[in-house]
Formats: structure tokens, sequence, C-alpha cells
């Protein structure tokens, strides 16, 4: 696709504000929910307010990706541009915890199709040897949204309303659409498409199932009950069915052929593996600032940025260093190996940790995030056919979503179980002064007795360790997994040139 200079800056940039908005609902809402609740009601159903999203976002994705193959990026981004903005707006307007959870929904149905096309829309004008330079910019604002959403949501609930947590996304994504539409010119080709309707379909049902399984299972729901029991069931005979209708459907959501690539084959593990490591262990850093250490949800998103310069120096720098050498390989392993430091480092944290240990750890687990983030795009783009390359890009971004829902869930358990653990310990099988650790928060400690607080801040602190002991384990077995790699030669601008080029 020929595209002038200045045009491509220009879609770059609306891209990447398209991008960051995406991000951004994945982490702003977490600071708002206690406010939202109060108001609205419906504590019962608070899970629901980020699960909703999590699910159309995650089930949407790979759609979206194989709709921009067949019917041009230009106009499924404008579709999923519109969508979210219409969720964001429903979302503000909400006047009940169920309206709120249905918009939400709505919001994830276009923020899925963001992730997704916005990586593929970069594939698409910028050839794969200076592709790194630019995902490694796009894997810093996905770094920088996952810090500044808990730090913004914060914000807005201090100073205006939780309703601008979902508002500010209107203008931003206003002017990059308006921009995006100005500067992205499709080809104006057409070709006769067949949708795999079924595949779409059994795609939605297992992930939905693995979805509901792992956010509810062990919160909402006993692992143990028919309704998740149902919906392990759901995920498992769905993938099952879902594999044997993409190897029969003419033009597959997921083509199965893509697993015949050792980069899409051995990147989507490292995405998966490293998914569950990174959205799991470092979900927990703001609930040890904020309990334990006693600052404001603000000041706590505040302290996550070492790790946001972290993970945009990884980035943008494994991004130049690609570019530069044409090289890849090496990169996703010594990131890995980086954040399996870091993350080790994080099992040493105690209740009087210094502020600047805090700070070091958090910046080398930013490091080495960094490459995961620029470098899986750039070569499985590179490795895959033109006409699979969205599809490839919503697979590998699809298997990171489900590693990290993976790890929340697995490390959520296991904090839970750790904590409930020590406190019964401490307090002889009695209950906590003040009530259960279901409804344990800073202000609770707060009031607590001085001796009760140091006691439970320690037994916060203990509970975390084996959450980033496990997420470094997950860390370096994909670690392991990224030696098996196999590196090809970046292509320039003359070999990348399509013979047919998506709109």
């Amino acid at each position: 696709m020929s595209t002038k200079p200045q045009s491509k800056k220009l879609i770059l940039f609306s891209v990447a504000v398209m991008l960051f908005l995406a991000a951004l609902d994945q982490t702003i809402v977490s600071t708002a929910l206690p406010t939202i609740v109060a108001e609205l009601g419906g504590v019962d159903h608070l899970s629901w307010v980020v699960t909703a999203y999590l699910l159309t976002s995650t089930v949407v994705a790979p759609m979206y990706g194989k709709l921009g193959d067949l019917y041009g990026r230009k106009l499924m981004m404008q579709i999923s541009v519109v969508v979210f903005l219409l969720g964001s707006i429903l979302s503000g307007m909400a006047n009940s915890m169920l309206f709120l959870i249905v918009s939400r929904a709505v919001q994830g149905l276009g923020g899925g199709g963001l992730f997704v096309l916005a990586l593929t829309v970069v594939g698409d004008i910028v050839p794969p040897r200076e592709r790194g330079k630019i995902q490694g910019i796009f894997g810093g604002v996905f770094g920088i949204s996952s810090v500044a959403g808990p730090l913004l949501g914060g914000f807005f609930v201090d100073q205006l309303s939780w309703r601008w947590v979902f508002y500010v996304n209107l203008p931003i994504g206003v002017l990059a659409l308006a921009v995006f539409a100005f500067a992205f010119h499709p080809t104006g080709k057409r070709v006769s498409h067949k949708i795999d309707y079924l595949g779409a379909f059994l795609l939605t049902a297992a992930l939905s199932g693995l979805v509901l399984f792992t956010s509810l299972g062990g919160s909402s729901f006993e692992r143990t009950s028919p309704f998740m029991l149902s919906m392990i069931a759901l995920a498992v005979v769905g993938g099952i069915a879902f594999v044997f209708a993409e190897r029969r459907a003419a033009e597959p959501v997921l083509p199965m052929t893509l697993f015949n690539h050792n980069t899409f084959s051995v990147m989507s593990a490292v995405g998966f593996v490293g998914g569950v490591a990174m959205f799991g262990g470092l979900t927990f850093l703001p609930l040890y600032l904020q309990t334990v250490k006693g600052v404001s949800p603000t000041v706590s998103g505040l302290q996550l940025i070492p790790m946001m310069f972290g993970i945009l120096s990884g980035s943008i720098g494994s991004g130049q260093i690609m570019g530069r050498t044409g090289r890849y390989r090496r990169l996703p392993v010594i990131g890995m190996a980086v954040m399996t430091v870091g993350l080790l480092l994080l099992t040493r944290l105690a209740v009087d940790t210094p502020g600047w240990q805090i700070s070091l750890y958090m910046f080398i687990v930013g490091i080495g995030l960094g490459p995961t983030m620029s470098v899986g795009t750039t070569a499985i783009q590179n490795a895959v056919a033109r006409e699979h390359m969205g599809a490839s890009t919503a697979g590998f971004t699809l298997f990171r979503q489900i590693g990290g829902l993976i790890g929340v869930s697995i490390f959520g358990t296991l904090f839970t179980n750790s904590l409930t653990n020590t406190l019964e310990s401490k307090f002889g099988g009695q209950s906590m002064p003040g009530g259960g650790i279901g409804s344990l928060g800073a202000d609770m400690i707060a009031k607590m007795p001085p001796m009760i607080q140091d006691i439970v801040k320690e037994a916060i602190t203990n509970a975390l360790h084996p959450v980033f002991l496990v997420a470094a384990g997950a860390s370096f077995l994909a670690f392991v997994i990224g030696w098996f790699l196999e590196e090809l030669p970046l292509r320039g601008h003359d070999e990348d040139a399509p013979q047919q080029t998506p709109e």
C-alpha cells in the first residue's frame, strides 16, 4: 500500500490514540468501582463491570482481525471506534448497575476490534524491517495506558465524577477517528468472500466459557459449582469443535495453517505464558501500595510510573534494535529473563520496604515486559502471508489476553487462600476484627488498632510472595519457550509489496 510520509504519520498517530483508549479502559475503571457501587448499588454484581468488557473484547478480537482481512481495515476500524464510543456514552449515562454492565459489554464489542486492527494497520503501511520501531512505540503506548488507567481513574473520581472515566473517551476518540478517516485511503478493491459463521459461533462459545470460568470462578461462584463446571465444559467442547470447523472452513476466522509457522506458534506460546505472568502478577502491586503502604488510588498510580518508564524503554529500545539489525530472536528471550529477575525481586517485598527499592523492582519488571510488547506482533506479521495478517495479529493478541485471564484467576485464588490461612492462624480461627477479608481495604485497615494493622499488613505482604514467585516461574517458562523461535529476515519495502492489499 503506497502511503505518503505525512499521511503515514497521521495514520500512526490516530491508531496509537485508538490503541491507547482501548487499553486504558481495561484498567481505568478499577479505581472508580467503589464510588460507582456507592452511587448505583449492586455490590454483588461488581465484578461484572470488569468482566463484561473483558468478555466481549476478548471474544470479538479474532473476528475483527478476520473481517479486516476480508472487507478492509478502514471500514472495520471505523465500526469498532463508533461502537466503542457508543458504549462509552451509555456507560457514562448509566443509572443502574445492570445498565452499566450492559453498556460495558457494548464498549467491549468495539474495544476488542481496536486492539487487533490498530496493530494490523501498521502492517499495512509499514514494511517489516521498519515495523519494529513503530510496534515498539505502540508497545510503549500499551504500557503507559496500563499504568495511566488507575491514575486517571483516581483523578476523575476525586476531582470530577466517575462518569468522566467513560466520557473522556469521546473527544479523543472522535479526533482520532476523524484523522484516520482523512489519512487512510483504501485501495477500492472488492473480492467475494464467505464468512465463517460456524467458526465465529464456536469460538465465541469457547471463549465465553473460559472467560467466565476464570473471571468468576472462586469469587462469584465456587469452582466446583454446576455453573462453573458447565462453563469449563463449554470451553473445552467449544474449543475442540472450533478446531475441527476451522479445518473445513473456506475462509476460517483463525486459520489452523498459522500454527504451521514456527514464529506464530512459538510467539503465541510466549504471549500466553508471558500473559499469565504479566497480567496476573502485576495486578496485585496497586493492592500492596494501597493496603500496606496506605497511599490513595491516585498516589498508587503515580508510584507505578517507574514501571511505565521501564516498559517504554524496553519496548522502544527493542524496536530500535530490531529496525537497525533486522534481528529479533533474542529480544523476547532477554526480556523474559529480565522480567523473571524483576518478579523474583518482588518476592522480597516487606511492610517496611523503602519506596526507592519498590520503584527499582518495578522498573526492572517493566524493562523485561517491553520487548514482548513489540517483537511478537512484528515477527508474526513478517512470517505469515499478507492475507492472514489480521487473523495472525488477532490470534497472537487472543493468546496473550487468555493468558492474562488465567493468570488473574490463578493468582487471585492463590492470594486469597494464602491470606485467609495466615489471618486465621494469627487470630486463632476467629474472625478478623472489622470483618472478613472480602471487605478488606485501605479504609478498613486504617480504622484498626495499630497492633492489628501490623498483623494484617504483614499477612497481605506475605500472601503476595507466592503470587510473584509463581509469576516468576511462568515468566521463566516463557524464557525457555522463546529459545525455540526461528528467526526470519525482516522484509523491506520491495519484498513487502502485496499483490492485493486490504482496504
